[in-house]
């Protein structure tokens, strides 16, 4: 059976915040803040302006989208419904379940993205067409 997510299905995660004059600490446990074990982390840096990055889903993999540094908007969309969430704080992330298409513009000068991703990298698991990714949405 396949499983159909809607934009309203991703959210906004808040970390636990210690703060302290020397400066803020922020952690994140797996199954704990985050809704799976943690397979692979990566992020995304020195972005030039006006690019974007993402522009696909993911059949199977999950993720949470944090802005360690600066700022940047991720759009989502279902094929049915489409959504924008702005990230610029560090102790904010962005759950996105599988089969959401994501892309991530408008990234300000210097912003760092750290993804938490569900499963290691498989390019099969990518959907980088947007027009199989709406069929895809269709099919029973």
């Amino acid at each position: 059976m396949k499983i159909l997510h809607s934009v309203y299905d991703a959210a906004i995660i808040q970390f636990p915040k210690i703060p302290d004059n020397r400066g803020n600490l922020t952690f994140v446990e797996e199954e704990r803040h985050v809704p799976f074990k943690i397979a692979r982390v990566y992020w995304i840096y020195d972005v030039p302006g006006g690019e974007s990055r993402g522009c696909h889903a993911y059949r199977k993999l999950q993720e949470v989208i944090i802005a360690l540094s600066g700022s940047f908007e991720v759009y989502l969309d279902d094929g049915m419904a489409k959504k924008t969430v702005t990230l610029n704080r560090a102790y904010y992330g962005l759950y996105v379940p599988s089969m959401i298409w994501r892309s991530m513009q408008h990234f300000s000068p210097n912003s760092v993205a750290l993804v938490l991703a569900s499963l290691p990298y498989d390019e099969g698991d990518y959907v980088r067409d947007y027009e199989e990714f709406k069929e895809m949405g269709r099919a029973k």
